[in-house]
């Protein structure tokens, strides 16, 4: 298999890509690759303490730290929390990234999960992946070109393992991130300012333990792994000319293909 060398993770809010994605990229990275860091919001709802201008700010940062602790490429946000909609607008500026980075792998969240951000980021990350070969997309800004490698979109976990209707979701597969959680551990707290937004709006007692905790559940869930990221594996079709899985081959130990999965 003949990939490029590049792998985006696309996610709506920051510090999702460090619950959902961040392990597997970091492994990703291990292996060689380039990799690349893109929230499509800047958090702009994430504070009960600053306004939304000083929460911008300070999210941004943040996100940025984040990715420098991941050794990833940091992209700006293109809109607001509970403004990640499927839009033209919105597609052209993710199908603008794609067509910069050209990622051979795109890391995103799951079709199903609690809230609209984040499936419709599922939604723009994915078409704007199918965009990568057509030239008659008119991107924002405007691309120099196509690129004709294949793309394989991987879809993450939902919040609370569940769709919006609180049923299971079956992972087709599980990327071992023990070796990397602590890494993972430190881009999650570089979100400070996340501590007491979810303690207030969710009620969770420590964002930092809810890493470990769904590493563990997730992890447990493999049957395999001591932590781990689960993964649901976008059909190939106008994506790539082959149904393969790369991180399969890529990953190697460090990866295990669910065999209930579809069966």
């Amino acid at each position: 298999m003949k990939l490029r060398r590049t792998a985006l993770a696309i996610f709506a809010h920051p510090d999702d890509i460090e619950y959902f994605g961040a392990g597997t990229l970091l492994l990703l990275k291990a292996a060689g690759f380039e990799t690349h860091y893109f929230n499509l919001s800047t958090g702009s709802c994430g504070s009960v303490e600053m306004n939304a201008e000083e929460t911008r700010h300070v999210r941004l940062q943040e996100g940025q730290n984040a990715a420098s602790i991941l050794g990833a490429t940091f992209h700006p946000p293109i809109c607001d929390d509970l403004e990640i909609f499927y839009t033209i607008e919105n597609l052209r500026k993710v199908a603008g990234v794609i067509r910069e980075v050209k990622p051979s792998i795109v890391l995103t969240h799951g079709p199903q999960d609690y809230m609209e951000d984040h499936t419709n980021t599922c939604r723009l990350a994915s078409t704007a992946a199918f965009t990568h070969g057509m030239p008659n997309f008119v991107t924002d800004p405007p691309s120099e070109g196509t690129y004709p490698e294949d793309v394989f979109v991987y879809h993450s976990v939902p919040h609370g393992l569940c769709d919006q209707l609180r049923i299971p979701i079956t992972m087709g597969s599980f990327a071992d991130t023990r070796t990397v959680i602590d890494t993972q551990r430190e881009a999650l707290a570089a979100h400070a300012s996340q501590k007491n937004w979810l303690d207030h709006s969710q009620g969770v007692d420590s964002y930092l333990h809810v890493l470990d905790e769904l590493a563990l559940k997730v992890g447990s869930l493999s049957g395999r792994f001591d932590k781990a990221e689960g993964w649901r594996r976008h059909l190939h079709l106008g994506f790539s000319s082959q149904d393969e899985d790369p991180l399969l081959e890529i990953l190697g130990e460090h990866y295990f293909v669910n065999p209930a999965y579809l069966a």
